[in-house]
């Protein structure tokens, strides 16, 4: 059966996106859906614990959020009528997408990207960026002027680049700097949370230890483009952005043998099972680096991946055309009606659910 965008659209009520996470991680609610039926009355993400069982894998996405969004200006000028120049300014915002390669050249989102040309230069507290050229929606934009380090500089001039549905007068805080990375994030270059990671403690992951609950990372390094909207109604038309993903060889044997033994691999997060499905890809996983702009939509051929810890995503998403792949599209509209109905938060800092592969 062939799926147009419409088919992925529902009415989410707006108190259900959470503008703040659970605390502690671990108590986020938990939807089990699997063979039985779907579950969303008695479960916390800490009751993993009971749902998992020794020889399981959990494959976890290691990056780390960037403080990407940048506010900065344009030097502007005007031509008053009585023929004089006007200097000025021209606020300016930027969201870095992904690095091209080198640490300060980066595409790039920017507001108003329109009024935005080649050769300009945007300014911003401790540094500045010229813009050398244009990828569709995106602009490239090379930074100089940063001093001696760049992470540095973003740090300094960034803010951690939260969602636009999370909307609180105050925006972002120094609170969301711990909160929207995961316990277990330590490699630079997302641009947002691998947010089903972020229902971890420390503690938790101890106690999956103890019980034969293994895990291992890969690294996906999430960008703005996995969350841009899908204007198309015939799915097939739609262009994913590529992001960075390195499966290492380590993990590749951790999960094969896991497998092997009667384990069943559980990936935490769509980016995951999105970047081990690519390594995948020739039938058997293997390592992996470079891009991936793998699309998944139902009637995909999974080949490693058999359950999946995820937060609930927005309407008409990639995401939730993949969450469609892998339970069936008939599972998924009752998994997201049983959310709605029983009030589960929505969205990155939401609650949590566990699915197994049709």
């Amino acid at each position: 059966m062939s799926y147009s965008l419409s088919d992925f659209d529902y009415v989410l009520p707006s108190e259900l996106i959470a503008q703040q996470p659970a605390d502690p991680r671990d108590s986020a609610r938990l939807l089990l859906s699997d063979e039985g039926g779907i579950n969303s009355l008695d479960y916390k993400f800490s009751d993993l614990l009971n749902l998992l069982r020794a020889g399981d894998i959990l494959v976890m996405n290691n990056t780390r959020v960037l403080p990407a969004r940048l506010q900065g200006w344009r030097e502007k000028v005007e031509q008053l009528p009585n023929g004089k120049a006007k200097k000025g300014k021209m606020a300016v915002e930027v969201l870095l997408h992904r690095c091209t390669g080198n640490d300060d050249e980066w595409l790039a989102f920017c507001r108003p990207a329109k009024k935005l040309k080649q050769g300009q230069e945007i300014f911003f507290e401790g540094g500045k960026a010229t813009i050398i050229g244009r990828d569709g929606e995106q602009l490239i934009i090379k930074f100089s002027s940063f001093g001696d380090c760049f992470e540095a500089f973003l740090k300094q001039a960034g803010d951690l680049p939260l969602p636009p549905y999370i909307s609180r007068p105050e925006g972002s805080t120094e609170d969301d700097s711990e909160r929207y990375q995961t316990v277990y994030a330590h490699r630079q270059g997302a641009v947002a949370a691998p947010t089903a990671g972020l229902h971890f403690t420390e503690n938790l992951l101890e106690q999956l230890k103890q019980k034969d609950i293994s895990t291992t990372t890969v690294t996906l390094h999430v960008g703005a483009g996995t969350f841009q909207p899908v204007r198309n109604d015939d799915l097939s038309q739609h262009i994913m952005h590529s992001e960075w993903g390195e499966v290492t060889e380590e993990a590749v044997t951790a999960i094969n043998a896991a497998k092997k033994s009667g384990g069943r691999v559980v990936c935490v997060g769509t980016t995951s099972l999105r970047l081990i499905e690519t390594a995948a890809r020739g039938g058997v996983l293997k390592p992996f680096s470079g891009d991936t702009d793998i699309f998944i939509t139902p009637g995909f051929g999974f080949k490693v991946a058999d359950g999946l810890l995820t937060n609930f995503h927005l309407p008409k998403s990639t995401l939730l055309m993949l969450v469609a792949a892998f339970t069936g599209y008939d599972k998924m509209r009752k998994i997201y009606q049983t959310a709605i109905a029983d009030k589960y938060r929505f969205y990155s800092y939401g609650d949590s659910s566990l699915l197994w592969r049709k």
